[in-house]
């Protein structure tokens, strides 16, 4: 059964497995997701516009708008 995306706040690694969901650990997926972000081109200096910091633990709403625009919902 596949789950239905919802557009809201999401922890880092809650999205990250999402996009990765076969990762052996949240780390892993978040590196990945992260390393997936950074390699997109205008979705990083995107985020960064919107007012996104690297030490935050969640995605912002608006965050995971920007995300799912540029990277389809996963």
């Amino acid at each position: 059964m596949e789950q239905t995306f919802t557009q809201r706040a999401y922890a880092k690694h809650e999205l990250a497995l999402r996009y990765f969901p076969h990762s052996r650990t949240k780390r892993a997926a978040v590196a990945h997701f992260m390393e997936m972000i950074h390699q997109t081109r205008d979705l990083y200096p995107a985020l960064l516009a919107q007012g996104y910091n690297k030490y935050a633990k969640w995605f912002t709403p608006k965050e995971v708008q920007l995300i799912t625009h540029y990277l389809g919902e996963p």
